[in-house]
């Protein structure tokens, strides 16, 4: 069998590459429309006369986890936009017809990092000060951030374990 050209051989590690990012976003995308117990997850903006059942629970990087030890998918781009940074206090309304409405009520003290985008397995991370913190991929596509590329990401400012951060700015 013969070698392949080191182009065809680059050319097959791209395509690689973009399957597994793709995968990723779609494993990203189901997760929050339908959550990780197959509920059906209608988001809605953040209102404050919304009524119906009322959970509070912490942001964990991806989603939140309530009182009750279930998890609650939030929509990455809402994550991505709001800047939600790990341990963010939220509350979710679950409206009398099955909506979801997330609203932000107690931020964590933060602080401001650079670092740069990296990506293993599929996952995105910005390696700063030592350390690599996890971000979504709706930040990634929104920001079109390359990897390599520099990036200003928020942490929080208590919390020298956290593992997730959030996009502030593509550099």
């Amino acid at each position: 069998m013969s070698e392949l050209p080191e182009k065809q051989v680059k050319r097959l590690r791209a395509l690689i590459q973009e399957a597994e990012t793709s995968l990723a976003a779609a494993k990203e995308l189901l997760i929050s429309v339908i959550g990780d117990d197959d509920r059906v997850v209608t988001p809605r903006s953040s209102v404050d006369d919304v009524s119906g059942k009322v959970i509070e629970g912490i942001f964990d990087g991806q989603m939140m986890l309530g009182p009750d030890g279930k998890n609650y998918p939030i929509p990455a781009n809402y994550a991505s936009k709001s800047k939600l940074v790990e341990g963010d206090l939220l509350k979710l309304t679950i409206t009398d017809d099955g909506g979801f409405v997330y609203k932000q009520i107690g931020p964590v003290e933060r602080k401001q990092i650079i670092g740069t985008l990296v990506q293993h397995d599929g996952i995105y991370y910005v390696e700063a000060g030592g350390r690599e913190y996890r971000i979504l991929l709706a930040s990634v596509t929104y920001f079109k951030i390359e990897l390599g590329g520099q990036v200003t990401i928020i942490v929080p400012a208590d919390n020298p374990d956290a593992t997730w951060a959030a996009v502030e700015a593509a550099l």
